[in-house]
């Protein structure tokens, strides 16, 4: 008998041993758990709080142009302004090259600073009739996109540069030619954006750069439209609703004043954005790409911004643009 409930004691003893290591364990799992799901709340709030950017805020060195800082300088100014993004102009790259830069510097010299250039504004008649100067274009912007490969910029401008007066254009004709840069843009990774001059005689509207896009059927095809650009040649900033989203990667903001009309307008007298009458927030809210977000240039050519310090002008360009595009 004595035996038997020996036996059973060991039975009861190990069995409750048995509990309270199962017990154990599982209070350890749920402590885990818990654990877990509070580090995966603590992260998912703060992941859930970060808002997706709709702009990337750039500097276009048209801005900078009449103080004659070189390329250098430019890039400096734009860094210590608190940009991540420009545009650069090509002849100022080409005379830092002529100067003795390189190109392997430039590109140093733009990651040093923390930057990225975005595009290059370029001037090469690639869209004239005229054969022999179109083919001397071509080989021009090849020199140009090779360069601006090398220091990582992935657009150039392709304006109506030679076309601003005289003839109109057939836009087939425009589109066949524009498919050429295009598949120039193709061998060396960098893409022609047809840009918008509200002041010239072909490709001042909407509607034109529009059917040139839709006619070369290019899947790199691209538009570079300007707030100026769209007041100056009559298309208005509704028209860019007209316009599908993927086409825009790179959007000149600038404003324009009541006075003087449109009709003797120029580019002088840009000014900040929010300074002028352009509806912005509208024009912004039609801008924006939920798929990516868009790049704001600030380009003006403004005499009265010129006799001003370089960074008090850029950083005052920037805070104008996020002020705008506050709440967009």
């Amino acid at each position: 008998m004595d035996l038997y409930r020996y036996k059973l004691g060991t039975i009861y003893f190990s069995f409750v041993l048995y509990q309270f290591s199962s017990t154990k364990l599982m209070n350890r799992r749920t402590a885990m758990n818990t654990m877990v799901a509070a580090s995966v709340a603590s992260v998912l709030p703060a992941q859930a709080a970060v808002k997706k950017e709709s702009f990337i805020y750039s500097l276009n060195m048209s801005t900078l142009r009449g103080h004659n800082l070189g390329f250098r300088k430019e890039l400096e100014v734009a860094s210590k302004a608190g940009y991540r993004s420009v545009e650069i102009w090509i002849n100022t790259l080409q005379d830092y090259l002529k100067n003795g830069g390189s190109l392997s510097d430039a590109k140093k010299i733009i990651n040093d600073l923390g930057l990225k250039v975005e595009d290059a504004i370029g001037f090469a008649p690639w869209i004239v009739n005229d054969a022999g100067v179109r083919n001397k274009a071509v080989e021009q912007l090849k020199v140009e996109m090779d360069q601006l490969a090398a220091i990582g910029c992935p657009r150039i401008a392709a304006p109506p540069m030679g076309a601003t007066t005289g003839e109109s254009l057939d836009l087939a004709a425009v589109a066949e030619r524009y498919r050429t840069i295009l598949e120039l843009g193709d061998k060396t990774g960098v893409v022609p954006h047809l840009e918008l001059w509200g002041f010239s005689k072909n490709l001042s509207r909407v509607g034109e750069i529009l059917y040139v896009a839709s006619e070369v059927s290019h899947p790199s095809a691209r538009l570079l439209m300007d707030v100026y650009h769209l007041h100056k040649g009559g298309s208005g900033m509704d028209s860019v609703k007209n316009v599908g989203k993927p086409l825009v990667e790179i959007f000149h903001i600038n404003d324009y004043p009541d006075v003087p009309p449109r009709e003797t307008i120029t580019d002088a007298d840009r000014v900040y954005a929010g300074d002028g009458v352009a509806p912005l927030p509208e024009l912004l809210k039609n801008l924006k790409n939920p798929d990516k977000p868009v790049i704001l240039s600030f380009e003006v050519f403004n005499k009265g911004y010129y006799a001003q310090d370089p960074l008090l002008v850029a950083k005052t360009g920037l805070a104008k643009m996020k002020q705008v595009a506050a709440g967009v």
